[in-house]
């Protein structure tokens, strides 16, 4: 009956190791590998330490510790400084101080001057022809300087050269701070008292230019400004020097037209914006109080 059985498939077979002599025959008890010896329990010494030398307490570690110290200081001195300045800037902004920087002309500063983001859309345009007004007259009186600079070479007297640079010298600034800067300012804040100063200073304004384009003989025989009247007196002695005076004529002319229309737009504007009537009202409380 023990044929009826077949081999026991648990049986171990011999195994043949493939790295072993193959002439040589193995017996399977002996191809098993032996295993590895155990490991001491002191191996792997997690709780060990290493230890690293570290100069903590040498000089170049003082002189960076004195530094970082330094560089510290300087940034809390900073930041204090920025929250003095900010302080300021928020104080003047609630009592309507406007910090203006200069910033015109680019290659040398020195006014404020930013139409573009400080003027409303609507009134830019009349600010840019009033900013062009100021650039001619700053022409005009520097073409008068060179006109009768020439007429005194040519044998007029050296007063009419000292008039020409005063009018050059108070006509630039005094005009800039006068009307210019009132102007500017009135169309930023809508001040009705600032529009008043500009009618006023630029009707003067507008009254110099037609007398300058003019020149009637009042003030040393009228050649210390290049107008009409000067210009066909020298045009025949010196026909060069009266070149130059008909040049500054036109100057003048063409800035005594620009000013008017200035004068005429800006007017528009202060009727319609209802700033007469402000005026009106605070003259009325200044007469009210000085009867008082």
């Amino acid at each position: 009956m023990a044929g009826r059985y077949d081999k026991n498939p648990f049986d171990e077979e011999e195994e043949v190791n493939p790295f072993s002599n193959p002439g040589r025959t193995v017996p399977a008890a002996n191809s098993r590998l032996s295993p590895l010896p155990p490991e001491p329990v002191d191996f792997y010494d997690r709780g060990a330490t290493v230890d690293i030398p570290l100069d903590t307490e040498g000089p170049k570690s003082q002189d960076l510790k004195k530094k970082e110290k330094e560089l510290q200081a300087k940034e809390a001195e900073l930041r204090r400084r920025e929250q003095e300045v900010k302080r300021k800037e928020d104080a003047a902004a609630r009592a309507g101080i406007v910090l203006e920087e200069k910033n015109w002309p680019p290659f040398f500063p020195i006014i404020h001057h930013d139409i573009a983001n400080e003027i409303p859309i609507h009134l830019q345009r009349v600010q840019y022809v009033a900013f062009s007004t100021f650039l001619g007259l700053t022409l005009c009186l520097f073409w008068n300087i060179i006109a009768v600079t020439t007429a005194w070479i040519k044998g007029e007297a050296v007063r009419i050269w000292f008039l020409a640079i005063i009018y050059f010298i108070a006509g630039v600034p005094g005009g800039y701070v006068l009307w210019y800067r009132p102007l500017y300012r009135a169309f930023r804040t809508e001040s009705a008292l600032r529009f008043s100063w500009f009618f006023l200073f630029y009707l003067l304004h507008i009254g110099f230019c037609i007398f300058a384009a003019v020149a009637p003989p009042i003030v040393f025989r009228g050649k210390s400004l290049t107008g009409i009247l000067p210009a066909i007196d020298l045009l025949g002695d010196h026909a060069l020097v009266g070149i130059f005076y008909f040049v500054g004529f036109g100057l003048f002319c063409v800035e005594s037209v620009l000013s008017m229309w200035v004068m005429q737009q800006v007017y528009m504007y202060f009727r319609g914006s209802g700033k007469a009537a402000e005026v009106k009202r605070e003259a009325a409380r200044g007469a009210m109080r000085a009867a008082i």
